[in-house]
Parts: C-alpha cells; structure tokens; sequence
C-alpha cells in the first residue's frame, strides 16, 4: 500500500538559507549519521540528476534529485532495494521569524519487512518531523555560539 505523509516544521532562517539545510551535504550539518556518497562528482549536490547514496539501519539507499526550485522546494526519488521506492519533497514558505517547511514522503514497499516498516514509519512520522525540527534549532545554535 502507497504511504503519502506530510508534516510542517518551522525553521529560524529565511528560506533562501534554510534550504540549504535540505540538500543532500547540508543535511550533514544537523543529521546525525547522514553521510551521502555521490558516485559521480558534483559541485552541485541539488542539481536536478544528481544521484548519491546512503546507509541507514543496515539498508543502502540511492537517491535522485529530480527537481529543485533554489530557496524554495528540492524533490528527491529515492529507492531501498527489497524495501520500498518514492519520493521526498521539501517545500519552504517564508514565515515571519524564519520558514515553514513542508516534507512530503510518498513511499511504496517493495516487500512485507518495507509495508511493516512504513507502517511503523508512518505512526511516527509527525513525532520524526518534529525531531528534525529540533535538530535544526539545536544546529543554528551551536552557530551562534562557534
């Protein structure tokens, strides 16, 4: 069964400098344990077409940038062999004191261990958001005090 999950977090930076934060090297900055390899060099990590890959929880990834509107929106697919495939997409409206950002995870399994874990991830989505959210505040921080 297809997942469609979306949730709004809040980020103290304009757009055009929080979506920095959401491109595959930025996310390093406040992600702990992102680390994108790029098969491919780029100097560019947001271009549309650019490919890297992930690790997490044992499972490789591979993504795709498929779109990005600079300051505003960035959409990845992204596929976990024998586990699921989708896409990602990150938009930014400026707010007053900072951006609201929307993700959108739009995720289809590719076995039962993946609808059993996108069924898990989707419970806790909101609860994911909001870690991000944190994670982000906890990093623009630590900028101000480096």
């Amino acid at each position: 069964m297809k997942h469609r999950l979306s949730e709004r977090i809040r980020v103290a930076l304009p757009a055009a400098e929080a979506f920095q934060l959401f491109t595959p090297r930025g996310e390093r900055e406040w992600a702990h344990g992102w680390d994108p390899s790029f098969p491919a060099p780029t100097d560019d990590d947001s271009a549309p077409g650019t490919v890297f890959q992930t690790e997490a929880h044992g499972r490789q990834g591979t993504w795709l940038v498929t779109d990005r509107q600079w300051g505003r929106r960035i959409a990845y697919a992204q596929v976990i062999p024998g586990h699921r495939a989708g896409s990602i997409t990150v938009t930014l409206d400026a707010i007053e004191g900072g951006s609201e950002v929307e993700v959108v995870y739009e995720l289809t399994p590719l076995s039962e261990i993946g609808e059993h874990d996108l069924e898990h991830f989707a419970e806790n989505y909101a609860d994911f958001l909001r870690s991000w959210q944190d994670e982000i505040a906890t990093c623009l921080k630590k900028r101000t005090t480096d």
